[in-house]
């Protein structure tokens, strides 16, 4: 009777090893996750790990070597640079695998092969923004360059040969828990990265459709005071009264303008899903040696993004016989992005730039094959039968129409479009064959000013403010980027797309870019506000952000013979401009005998603030918190009209009209009440209601205002993997700060390079160079950055191999 146990333990003994060898929805495969010989364990790095290696590739030209410092840094030598660009794309895939798979995978519209069918709409909308077909313009253009396509094609080959080195035991962590596999690297992923930045920095550019459902509600006189394109506080990056030549290109507004566009009422329902964060924008500036106490040029960048674990940078050093440079780089792309050599250094923000327009379609039929277009039906120039593969659910097919102006975003089949069914087509200039890498090939070995301006010419989109200074004394800033020549007005809203006359004309050239070199008055700066004051010859529609660039004029105004120290405190400074502006007014109008008893004991906290938003602060959160009940009170029944809502106009526009237009301001009084409300009794209500929310903060030990906004920098799988992130970090700050840390969001680098005779440089940024959490050297940044300290960048010269800070050795050969 034994052969009856011997059967029932064989199938138990089956039935686990199929069990524990299948996903179970969210859950991966037991078996192998939980295996000590290929499971999680394996990525668990010990604190004494030993990264020398020895290593051959077929696809080496030479020999070159890897220095790691003590803060995992590599130091890249090679004697050539396909071999600098294969190592390059090596290290990047060794310490940030699952990082290059997954963004370019959901920049290409493929997340529902990870996260299932809740991505199936967010990867709709990346194929019909068109993110592959503009990766596949900008592939074309490397393509036709050699020497673009042999250095991006190297790297590649770099990555791949990680990737088909890699065994399971060794595969990133994400993979295990998520199921699925590396994927072999191609030129065409390194473009789709590419393109998911300009997404993230000229994507959320614009409010077209937003703007379209405003202008429906609010007069043209109304509309230009809640959405002004000159700003009255407005100190532009080229400093004012700078006298810039006539327009290059005057385009030309068409005769039906005023009755089909501007006096067009339709409402828009359609909304994007993934819009990119406004707050996307960062800070850069240069002082020039006649404000420095060595005399020698200072630059300093801080890019504002979504931070994260692991970071979107990845610190390095790249160098061969004719050129060294060192900075951040983007895992998944070649080059230095923000960095210096040894003559210039460089960096950039966003430059907020409207360069994506909507057009209304009409097709002829549900087959979306033709549309009417200069008074006859044309053919659509492609038609893409999109396979979206979900993982856990039946693949979904979509089809995207492409018309002249590009692709169809919103039709009847995605986004409920306008309110008569017409369907909307985008342009924008990220759709445009480009070749921005070539941009940071060429910055990494610029030797002045000239071969600057010539590096950047070739940059088309995102639009960006580059800085820069040398060691010869100069400093210079341009908004760099393939622009709309536009005429008054255009691109504001949705506009007719049944004939060419408002496509765009042409781009503004070049050389018209606003920009300025060597000012009288020792610095430039850039904070993401408007480039150029209203004698700039064209319109140039954005979405601007103004007090960071007020504050950092106020500072660096007033500043001699200033240090690199001197640097670390402006990025890290905390001071609130805007609230220094609009406080006066609320102080004056709120009428303190209609507070509540805890309104009143919060206003005294307020009335003793000190305007730093420091984490401590109990009065930023206080004021914060009144602010913002305060814009809902005056905005919100208005903006309420239309559905979805119209835009709030900005925080810096608010202020303005409540500091000029206080006694009469005609948006206080709020439309669904019989009475008519006053400021006065809006900064009154205001005031109570956000002491109910202050009150039961307080109670919670969340009054000071780091730990009301809880910063955090969440795992890229943010919510999937909670325990991988670094929160309730104790930095204050806001995004209209200098030091703009919000709750998730806020400096994802900060660098200060003094080009003195002996380069000195700063840099830090909040996580760590390896990808895995199971490494010591995940986010062991971040409390350095927290406290607003800086680690000395090393760029390394050859002969320093047998430093002491060189702690580990790659050897790469031919083989």
């Amino acid at each position: 009777m034994r052969i009856v146990p011997f059967i029932a333990s064989a199938v138990v003994t089956t039935g686990l090893v199929w069990a524990l060898n299948k996903g179970w929805g969210t859950i991966p495969p037991m078996g192998r996750f939980l295996s000590p010989q290929h499971g999680f364990w394996q990525n668990a790095e010990a604190a004494d790990y030993d990264y020398s290696a020895d290593l051959k590739f077929p696809d080496l030209k030479g020999k070159a070597n890897v220095y790691f410092d003590e803060r995992l840094v590599p130091h890249i030598f090679a004697d050539n640079d396909e071999d600098l660009y294969f190592l390059q794309g090596y290290i990047h895939a060794k310490f940030r695998l699952f990082q290059m798979d997954l963004q370019t995978k959901a920049a290409e519209g493929r997340a529902s092969e990870i996260a299932g069918p809740k991505a199936i709409n967010y990867d709709k909308e990346q194929r019909r923004l068109g993110m592959r077909f503009a990766a596949e313009n900008a592939l074309k253009e490397i393509e036709k360059d050699p020497v673009s396509l042999a250095l991006f094609t190297a790297y590649t080959k770099g990555v791949n040969a990680y990737i088909h080195s890699l065994k399971e035991s060794e595969e990133p962590l994400e993979y295990k828990l998520l199921n699925f596999k590396p994927e072999e690297w191609s030129n065409l992923r390194t473009a789709l990265l590419l393109k998911m930045m300009a997404k993230m920095l000229s994507s959320g550019t614009e409010n077209d459709l937003e703007d379209t459902n405003a202008k429906t509600i609010f007069s043209q006189q109304d509309f230009n005071t809640i959405y002004p394109q000159v700003p009255d506080s407005l100190l532009p990056i080229v400093p004012k009264g700078t006298i810039f030549d006539s327009a290059g290109i005057i385009p030309v507004k068409p005769a039906t303008a005023d009755s089909l566009y501007f006096g067009k009422e339709d409402i828009v329902t359609a909304t994007e899903i993934s819009r990119p964060d406004k707050n996307n924008g960062s800070n850069n500036w240069v002082v020039a040696g006649s404000k420095t106490q060595s005399g020698a040029p200072i630059l300093c960048n801080d890019p504002h993004l979504e931070l994260s674990l692991p970071s979107i940078w990845f610190e390095m050093q790249l160098s061969t016989p004719t050129s060294s440079s060192y900075g951040v780089s983007l895992p998944g792309s070649p080059f230095i992005i923000i960095g210096f050599n040894d003559h210039i250094a460089w960096g950039v923000t966003n430059a907020q730039r409207d360069v994506k327009d909507y057009f209304e379609i009409k097709f002829k039929d549900v087959s979306k094959k033709e549309y009417w277009y200069n008074g006859k039906w044309e053919p659509v120039q492609q038609t893409r039968i999109e396979e979206i593969k979900v993982k856990g659910g039946a693949t979904v097919y979509d089809t995207v129409a492409y018309t002249g102006f590009g692709p169809v975003m919103f039709d009847q089949s995605f986004g409920d479009s306008l309110s008569n069914k017409k369907s909307l087509a985008i342009r924008w200039t990220a759709h445009e064959p480009s070749n921005e890498g070539i941009t940071f090939y060429k910055l990494n070995r610029a030797k002045n000013y000239d071969e600057y301006v010539d590096a950047i010419k070739s940059f088309d989109c995102p639009g960006q403010n580059f800085v820069f200074a040398s060691k010869t004394g100069d400093i210079a800033l341009w908004q760099q980027g393939k622009f709309p020549a536009r005429w008054n007005g255009q691109g504001l809203y949705v506009m007719p797309g049944e004939d060419a006359s408002y496509n765009w004309q042409g781009f503004i050239p070049q050389n018209e870019n606003p920009h300025a070199k060597n000012p009288e008055r020792g610095f430039l700066e850039s904070a993401n506000q408007r480039p150029a004051d209203s004698a700039y010859p064209y319109f140039i529609p954005g979405t601007y952000i103004t007090p960071r660039a007020i504050a950092i004029e106020h500072f660096l105004s007033g500043m001699t013979g200033i240090t690199p120290a001197d640097m670390m405190k402006l990025q890290n400074n905390y001071f609130n401009t805007l609230a220094e502006e609009a406080l006066p007014v609320l102080l004056k109008y709120v009428n303190e005998n209609e507070l509540t008893p805890e309104a009143g004991r919060y206003l005294e906290i307020i009335k003793a603030w000190n305007l730093e938003a420091d984490p401590a602060s109990k009065g930023q959160t206080a004021y914060q918190n009144w602010w913002n009940s305060l814009e809902e009170a005056i905005w919100k029944d208005d903006m309420s009209r239309t559905h979805p809502a119209s835009p709030m106009p900005e925080d810096q526009t608010t202020a303005e009209l409540l500091i000029k237009d206080t006694s009469s301001l005609k948006f206080a009084d709020n439309i669904n009440t019989p009475q008519v409300e006053t400021l006065s009794d809006d900064i009154t209500i205001a005031l109570n209601k956000a002491a109910i929310l202050l009150a039961q903060k307080e109670k919670e030990g969340k009054l000071e205002w780091s730990k009301f906004k809880n910063p955090t920098i969440y795992h890229l799988l943010k919510d999937a993997l909670p325990a991988f992130a670094r929160k309730g970090l104790n930095v204050g700050g806001s995004g209209t700060i200098i030091n703009a840390v919000t709750h998730s969001h806020g400096p994802s680098w900060r660098m200060i390079v003094q080009l003195s005779a002996t380069t000195e440089a700063y840099g830090v940024y909040p996580a760590g160079q390896s990808g895995n959490p199971g490494s010591k050297y995940y986010d062991n940044f971040v409390d350095t950055w927290v406290k607003g300290e800086y680690f000395k960048l090393w760029m390394m010269k050859a002969s320093e191999a047998a430093d002491t800070k060189v702690k580990w050795t790659m050897k790469f050969g031919k083989g």
